[in-house]
């Protein structure tokens, strides 16, 4: 429950279904209000309500009100008289209407109060009617007599709670017509797409993080003073001058805004920008692309790279026969592949040269072995 002062008791009138209710303020005002001084002497200026024609201060319980003719001739009008008023809304808060919400122009919102049950037997037919607002997503609009006038109210669920905004009549609204013209004014797609690049790069707000500046400012001023000490300097202006180039301006504006939104990325990422680097260049005369290290997992190398680089030590031991062979083809092959400008013909005749030098080496190697044997043979004799 409200622990507020209601401003207004009577009833929400829902067809045939009367909801007694208290009427309070929803909103407060936190401005910090000022007194009128004298400024030779300090001394408090007040005002006092005094009479024409007696010239003599009057106090607040004899002072009533009237209604004034173009004369100067002045209607008394009581509050019994105002009561009195044939009208259903004197004490009703009357619906006359459900609505989408979307239909009421924000121009017509003005003062927000709060309806809170008023005893018991109200507390069903208030549920009854909250519960229907939010399950048909509308508003009701009703009719109320506040402060001497009719005033037209939307009703609406905040959380638990059935609020009331009264809103204006709308031949209270003015027209816009002699506000605002733009006649010889172009506006470039250009600029229209650097102000939608602002908005987005602004983006949006939390309404609950806002705040009072120019109060805040005002209460550390009173502080000072009130403790002999100099009053806070006023900070140096941001923005000085005229703005003479919208598109400058713009694009001005979505730099900053986007080095602003970088900067807090960059905090929340750990303040470090990511590094690139390039692999190393393919060597010429390979086949197909570079050939990389491998890859390490906690300072040691790929198993499959150490099983073949045992393997091929392995072969290496065991035959080195194949070892030589495989010298002699590779340093053919480097032969044949080098960019030389011989013809095929001196190509094929080095090939036999080679394949004769082989030849030749397996029969030196073939004599050697039979000169042995019959040695031997002859030492056994």
């Amino acid at each position: 429950m409200l622990h507020v002062r209601s401003i207004w008791n009577g009833a929400i009138s829902f067809g045939l279904v009367s909801i007694p209710v208290k009427l309070m303020n929803a909103t407060e005002n936190h401005a910090i209000s000022f007194r009128q001084i004298h400024l030779d002497d300090g001394g408090r200026i007040r005002y006092r309500k005094v009479c024409e024609l007696e010239d003599t201060e009057v106090e607040s319980a004899e002072i009533g009100k009237a209604y004034e003719e173009a004369d100067g001739t002045l209607i008394p009008i009581t509050d019994e008289d105002l009561a009195s008023l044939p009208l259903p809304t004197a004490r009703t808060i009357e619906i006359v209407a459900f609505v989408p919400e979307d239909r009421i122009d924000p121009l017509q919102m003005d003062t927000a109060y709060y309806l809170s049950v008023n005893g018991a037997p109200a507390a069903k037919p208030y549920v009854l009617l909250r519960e229907a607002l939010k399950r048909s997503q509308k508003v009701a609009i009703a009719k109320f007599a506040l402060r001497g006038r009719e005033r037209l109210g939307m009703l609406r669920v905040v959380e638990d709670v059935i609020a009331m905004h009264g809103l204006l009549w709308p031949d209270e609204i003015r027209a816009t017509d002699d506000v605002a013209s733009d006649d010889g004014v172009t506006i470039r797609d250009k600029e229209l797409d650097l102000a939608d690049a602002l908005m987005d790069t602004l983006g949006e707000v939390d309404l609950d993080t806002l705040h009072d500046d120019y109060r805040e400012a005002v209460e550390e001023l009173i502080t000072a003073k009130a403790e002999g000490h100099e009053a806070p300097a006023a900070p140096a202006e941001k923005n000085g001058g005229k703005v003479l180039d919208l598109m400058a301006a713009l694009e001005k504006s979505v730099s900053a805004a986007k080095q602003s939104r970088g900067a807090d990325a960059g905090e929340r990422a750990g303040g470090k920008d990511a590094e690139v680097h390039s692999l190393p260049a393919g060597r010429s005369g390979t086949r197909g692309s570079a050939r990389t290290a491998p890859k390490e997992v906690g300072g040691k190398k790929s198993t499959s790279t150490a099983k073949k680089t045992t393997a091929k030590k392995t072969a290496a031991k065991k035959s080195p026969a194949r070892k030589s062979a495989t010298k002699t083809a590779a340093k053919t092959s480097a032969g044949s592949a080098k960019p030389s400008g011989g013809t095929a013909a001196s190509r094929t005749a080095a090939k036999k040269t080679a394949a004769k030098k082989t030849t030749a080496k397996k029969a030196t190697a073939k004599t050697t072995t039979a000169k042995k044997t019959t040695a031997r043979k002859r030492a056994s004799a």
